[in-house]
């Protein structure tokens, strides 16, 4: 799966330099997955990740919203757009109505065309009780790399497909975040705190020996927080990917459309998350009609 991902990275970074979404390196990737590059490709869609916080402070519940008068307008767009699907209305209401969880939602000026998930708060017994989702201005612009992206990505206008609303792709960009949030809430607390406590300290690592993978303090530390920073990443990106095609497999209700979208989700998946397939398989399967799975196997 890498290697064809690794193959073709020079040629998607030299088409990507003309896109908003810049990254900081322009050499293809070697044969082994390079953390300090992927985090590139990561940050280019999500920029600086908000710090994690821990403790039980009393939080009121349900889901806040802070946004600058001055966006108000196109957020409750991109918000209408989500919540026009069964999938979003479903997920917006299982946070609105939830006592023991906080879900902050913020626009910001920063990352413009991207957003983030972050500022997790677990209580004392391990149980996540809020987290911050950060949208960009511009969250109905640009589009984000497939190599981690896939299904954002797939709404890439070209000649043969119709193009996507700017608040549609916001609201997959949406989906993207909630994922994050859905799935981090299933997972060990202590494990989740402890990667992201020594994923920095596995790439300084990495930088200073020579960008060797095989090193015992390396090796160690990925024992430690159950895989190298590239399969974490590479997990917690795809299940937020996941989330954002159930979005898409309930707003897209045209069928040739939805099976463009489909195909081209397909073959980024091919191309750079093949061990990830079955995440993707199962949301296409479930998808009316169910004889016709869009190119899925």
């Amino acid at each position: 799966m890498r290697f064809f991902r690794l193959a073709i990275l020079l040629t998607f970074l030299v088409a990507l330099s003309l896109s908003p979404f810049s990254i900081a390196h322009t050499s293809p990737k070697s044969a082994q997955p390079d953390p300090i590059a992927d985090e590139d490709l990561i940050a280019s869609y999500h920029g600086v990740e908000a710090d994690v916080a821990s403790g039980n402070d009393d939080l009121p519940g349900g889901i806040r919203e802070e946004i600058p008068l001055k966006y108000v307008n196109r957020y409750n767009e991109w918000k209408e757009e989500f919540l026009s699907t069964d999938a979003g209305r479903s997920q917006w209401n299982y946070y609105h109505n939830n006592p023991n969880f906080t879900l902050n939602i913020v626009v910001a000026r920063e990352n413009a065309e991207g957003a983030t998930t972050g500022k997790y708060k677990w209580n004392d017994a391990g149980q996540l009780v809020g987290a911050t989702i950060t949208l960009g201005i511009r969250l109905d612009e640009g589009y984000p790399n497939p190599i981690y992206f896939p299904v954002m990505n797939s709404l890439v206008p070209n000649d043969s497909q119709a193009r996507i609303s700017g608040n549609t792709l916001a609201a997959t960009k949406l989906a993207h975040e909630f994922g994050h949030v859905n799935r981090t809430g299933k997972v060990d607390s202590t494990v989740y705190q402890l990667q992201t406590q020594l994923i920095p300290q596995y790439n300084k690592i990495f930088l200073s020996n020579g960008r060797n993978p095989n090193d015992p303090r390396l090796v160690e530390l990925s024992q430690k927080i159950g895989g190298t920073p590239v399969q974490i990443w590479e997990d917690r990106e795809y299940w937020g990917e996941a989330n954002a095609m159930m979005y898409l497999r309930d707003r897209v209700t045209e069928e040739s459309l939805r099976c463009t979208l489909f195909s081209k989700i397909r073959h980024s998946v091919d191309l750079y998350a093949k061990d990830y397939e079955p995440r993707f398989l199962e949301i296409a399967r479930v998808t009316p009609p169910a004889r016709k799975i869009c190119g899925w196997q």
